[in-house]
């Protein structure tokens, strides 16, 4: 009987093959034995989501491979992977969350939660750009991983912004799923819910993107250049309106409200970066209020989406526009946990300071949770 693993062509999964200068330079040093940090910034696959262990995802499998390829080399990992999160938090937390922590190479993987709309091609754009800029140069990898039940996700934003910046993109469309598609692997054998890959799936994930790794890494050894591994040039011009490369994260350590009333600050420690209900606000009852003041000219809201239900509602008023109130509806109508759920408020408004009024408008005597305003991004 074949296994998962001789079922899946490695070579399709790559579907850009990117400039190589940045990996190579990194494996360059991996093989002196210098130091080598790798990070990892994405939704619930890269999290480790239904990998009986943190060990067996394909993150932790993909640093695996980088300690067994470099033995003299120092690896170090860090998983900042949170479930049910897209680009657009990403770009808003990746200065604390990743680049904190001066990686050497980052694989960066939204595909399955970002969708094909002009909002997320454009926060994927600010990431990358984000990323590149770093002052420590990391390398970066695009990984898109895929829903199994119809193959969807969203290599059709993300693959224009890898080649706009010849970057490597690895696709689990191409390879693995390709294969799903065509009736040789069972997604069964790799995913219970047609989404979370399982132990099996999360080491195919891996082996499609060290393949691609051990490629480099046998013409780095060999000291081959090709066309695809040059000095790199200054960033082009971006493809989108870019407004979202210096999009910042505002928690209860980085803002003050101008005004609270029965919103009450969370200073309970955050034990690690997936433990994402901190550092944020509370409120429980009608009329309990906070307002903000802050500057730019696109504004998202994030709260809590709690499957506890009944749990309170808010409504959030801009600038003093009551006509279009946003209801900010704390639960959760899916059944698979609490979502981390961020509402765009404001998109490509008018750039300047801006009020951000929000009143708790719904509460009940049986409710289950607060109601948990956990960050503002604003860009």
């Amino acid at each position: 009987m074949k296994t998962e693993s001789s079922l899946v062509s490695w070579e399709k999964g790559i579907i850009n093959t990117g400039d190589e200068y940045r990996i190579r330079k990194c494996m360059e040093r991996a093989l002196k034995g210098e130091p080598i940090r790798l990070a990892f910034l994405g939704g619930s696959i890269t999290q480790g989501s239904l990998a009986s262990t943190p060990e067996k995802c394909y993150a932790y499998l993909t640093c695996k491979w980088w300690k067994e390829a470099f033995p003299k080399a120092k690896i170090s990992y860090h998983n900042a992977g949170i479930g049910g999160t897209t680009s657009h938090l990403g770009v808003g937390r990746v200065e604390e969350d990743v680049l904190s922590q001066a990686p050497d190479f980052v694989i960066v993987e939204f595909s399955v939660n970002d969708d094909s709309s002009s909002l997320f091609k454009e926060t994927y754009e600010g990431l990358v750009r984000r990323i590149l800029k770093a002052d420590n140069a990391p390398a970066l990898l695009l990984a898109n991983n895929v829903r199994y039940d119809d193959g969807g996700n969203a290599e059709d934003i993300h693959t224009p912004i890898a080649a706009h910046y010849h970057l490597p993109q690895i696709s689990m469309k191409s390879s693995i799923y390709a294969q799903v598609a065509a009736g040789k692997l069972e997604k069964r054998d790799i995913t219970p819910d047609d989404l979370h890959p399982n132990d099996a799936g999360h080491a195919l994930v891996a082996g499609v993107i060290t393949h691609y790794l051990e490629g480099i890494k046998k013409k780095t050894e060999a000291g081959i250049e090709d066309g695809v591994y040059r000095e790199e040039k200054a960033l082009p011009a971006p493809l989108t309106e870019n407004a979202y490369e210096k999009a910042v994260r505002y928690r209860n350590n980085a803002i003050e409200p101008l005004f609270t009333d029965g919103f009450t600050v969370d200073e309970t420690p955050q034990s690690c970066i997936a433990d994402c209900f901190k550092k944020g606000w509370t409120a429980a009852k009608v009329g309990d209020r906070i307002v903000f003041e802050v500057e730019g000219s696109c504004i998202g809201i994030q709260y809590r989406k709690t499957i506890r239900r009944p749990a309170p509602a808010a409504r959030l008023i801009l600038d003093k526009d009551t006509e279009h109130a946003i209801v900010l509806d704390a639960n959760f109508t899916e059944e698979w946990g609490d979502c981390l759920y961020l509402e765009t408020v404001m998109e490509h408004g008018k750039y300047g300071k801006h009020l951000i009024e929000i009143e708790i408008v719904e509460a009940h005597e049986d409710d289950k949770e607060c109601f948990y305003l956990v960050s503002l991004i604003v860009a």
